[in-house]
């Protein structure tokens, strides 16, 4: 259920590994490469909220086609 602070709507983790179709395992392998560096959201406990924005650039990269190129 997302959680709304000062009119904002903010995710939690388990809800943007749901709404994005990845693994908890890999959001946190990506926050802790660095590829999404401006989650600064935490809620009273420490946990981690995303922003609706946030995990549209998540939809975005697990949507991204990467090209192999075959050796012959």
């Amino acid at each position: 259920m997302p959680v709304t602070i000062n009119d904002q709507t903010y995710y939690r983790t388990a809800e943007v590994c749901r709404a994005v179709g990845i693994s908890r395992n890999t959001l946190f392998r990506w926050l802790k490469e660095g590829i999404f560096s401006d989650v600064e959201y935490r809620d009273w406990r420490g946990w981690r909220l995303f922003t609706p924005a946030q995990i549209d650039i998540m939809r975005a990269r697990t949507s991204q086609v990467k090209e192999i190129s075959r050796r012959s």
